[in-house]
């Protein structure tokens, strides 16, 4: 074949690719958001804010819009605060390896657990017939409303700002804390005058990013809130699920969409001065880490201590709550709770894992789709197709179920109560992570390596495929496994879309939850966690096997 078909041929092959990304995104990300926008401002064809006027009327969604800002704030100081702490013991004091694998595992439990695991957990503990509350004899105790959402919001949400700073600290430089002592600084000084400053703007991300997972969260206020707390989320579920009201809920998802993408926008501002503490000279001699002092040192290894002890407390309650009768009527253990859920819930427990394998993989070839035309490809609008790829993840997971039930719940396409939808809504909101994995991996693979391939006569389909696919492998997999986790325990954009056709392991345990049924919700949790941990695993040890020929690809 001539060179010139050759050229034509990977045109061709170009285009279609690109046509088929835009096509994709255009109906599932940028189509229901349009059609969103459009039921929210456009009445019998004229642009007017007529169906925002019943909310800016209504002082209990007026009150909705405040309590979902002042929590979201909340949760955004504390866990930021919990995060750096977490992620200074870990990185900047001298711990033992094991201790520090400890710590950073247990941490990061939360994230891979259902999204309401803590909200059970603190029920069971403070809520009616609650263990602590019998204990100490505290009938009239209330928990529900903000405070028992802000707990749990905050143990939920803090290990993403552990994983943010404990980034950040890890590249700094110790002998730029040496310059301080050579100086005559005292530890505090210069953990205040150094570490600090230099963890800024982590620390200024890590909050940008705990408080939008808050204010998009939907089943902690859910659980917590009830009707005295409530909160913008929940107020549009049940404005569209109860009231069947679509304008309304598209009203609400619109005012929820607003904080949402201002913290966007600061999150991009800050993410983009993330060089400010890469700058550190480390041409220098090594130099061991410091801790801040004596007093803080046992200030944070306190809080460390007591935060550890109490998530390790949450998951055996789960554990206990799953093997009993009744929560705090009758204790007796039984196996009811787990023959219930793997014969009731059997349905729910393979739903879910079917949405989840099916979408898994898809998302891996999407990945690496958007990644090589954007990053190799370079084509016109190769940054548009990246930011729309990367659009659904940045909204809160609320307004993108909603976007989606107003889109395919009518002609031209109609997905409502399919497989489809959940899988699309998964799809199209967790691939991000694996886009943007292998975005990073692509610019870190010199081009020069898949040219040499091409100059000895492979094609570009061919290189493609046993060149840079094996190279971006690890990156693929660690997105794959990131769209997995949270396809088996998101609840907040699918909320929307279950079905009697296709249910999921979450809006079971919420059913529980509302239901007041604690055992078998616990024993749900349980079920999940096992199937998360199961497959994470998997996926780990696949990933270990089937990416030495991408290492030995790359050595080369």
């Amino acid at each position: 074949m001539s060179s010139s078909a050759c050229s034509t041929n990977k045109d061709m092959v170009t285009r279609l690719t690109v046509v088929m990304l835009w096509l994709l995104l255009g109906v599932f990300v940028l189509y229901p958001l349009c059609r969103l926008f459009a039921m929210t401002f456009w009445v019998d064809g004229n642009f007017t804010f007529e169906n925002l006027r019943p909310f800016l009327d209504n002082w209990y969604d007026r009150r909705s819009a405040v309590n979902s800002i002042l929590l979201g704030c909340s949760v955004g100081l504390a866990g930021t605060a919990l995060g750096f702490i977490f992620a200074f013991v870990t990185t900047r004091l001298n711990l033992p390896t094991w201790l520090k694998f400890a710590l950073s595992a247990i941490t990061i439990l939360p994230l891979i657990s259902p999204p309401f695991t803590s909200s059970i957990a603190l029920t069971l503990l403070l809520g009616p017939n609650g263990m602590v509350l019998q204990f100490f004899g505290l009938d009239n105790f209330n928990f529900y409303g903000f405070w028992g959402t802000f707990i749990s919001e905050t143990l939920t949400f803090f290990p993403v700002a552990f994983m943010t700073i404990s980034t950040i600290l890890a590249r700094i430089d110790p002998n730029l804390e040496d310059a301080a002592y050579s100086l005559g600084a005292s530890s505090s000084e210069v953990f205040r005058t150094v570490t600090l400053p230099l963890a800024a703007p982590g620390i200024a991300n890590a909050f940008l990013l705990v408080f939008s997972c808050s204010l998009a969260d939907f089943a902690t206020p859910q659980v917590l809130g009830g009707h005295s707390f409530p909160v913008l989320p929940t107020q549009a579920y049940l404005q569209i699920t109860g009231m069947y009201d679509f304008k309304g809920g598209a009203a609400l998802s619109f005012m929820l969409l607003i904080p949402a993408l201002v913290v966007y926008a600061l999150q991009h501002y800050w993410v983009s001065k993330k060089s400010f503490v890469t700058v550190s000279g480390k041409a220098g001699g090594k130099s061991s880490i410091k801790g801040p002092g004596l007093a803080l040192t046992t200030i944070m290894g306190s809080v460390v201590a007591i935060v550890i002890a109490f998530i390790i407390a949450i998951y055996a309650v789960i554990l206990v709550g799953s093997l009993v009768k009744v929560w705090g009527v009758n204790n007796t253990i039984t196996f009811d709770n787990y023959h219930y859920v793997l014969t009731h819930g059997m349905k729910a427990i393979k739903d879910t894992l079917i949405i989840a394998c099916i979408g898994t993989p898809l998302g891996g070839l999407l990945a690496v789709l958007v990644g090589y035309v954007t990053t190799r490809l370079k084509i016109r609008g190769h940054k548009t197709l990246e930011t729309v790829s990367l659009l659904n993840y940045t909204l809160p997971g609320t307004v993108v179920g909603i976007a989606y039930i107003i889109a395919f719940n009518d002609k031209p396409i109609v997905l409502t109560g399919t497989i489809y939808i959940l899988i699309a809504a998964y799809l199209f909101r967790y691939s991000s992570a694996g886009i943007r994995n292998v975005i990073a991996a692509l610019t870190q693979i010199d081009p020069s390596i898949e040219e040499a391939s091409r100059s000895l006569g492979a094609g570009s389909a061919r290189t493609f495929i046993s060149i840079t696919i094996p190279l971006v492998l690890p990156a693929i997999l660690a997105g794959m496994k990131y769209l997995f986790i949270h396809s088996m325990t998101a609840i907040s954009a699918t909320i929307f879309l279950v079905s009697v056709n296709w249910t999921l392991i979450t809006t079971r345990i919420l059913e529980c939850m509302t239901e007041l049924q604690f055992a078998q919700a616990c024993a749900f949790s349980v079920i999940l966690i096992l199937l998360v941990f199961a497959a994470s695993g998997a996926m780990t040890l696949l990933a270990k096997v089937l990416c030495r020929n991408g290492d030995n690809i790359g050595a080369h």
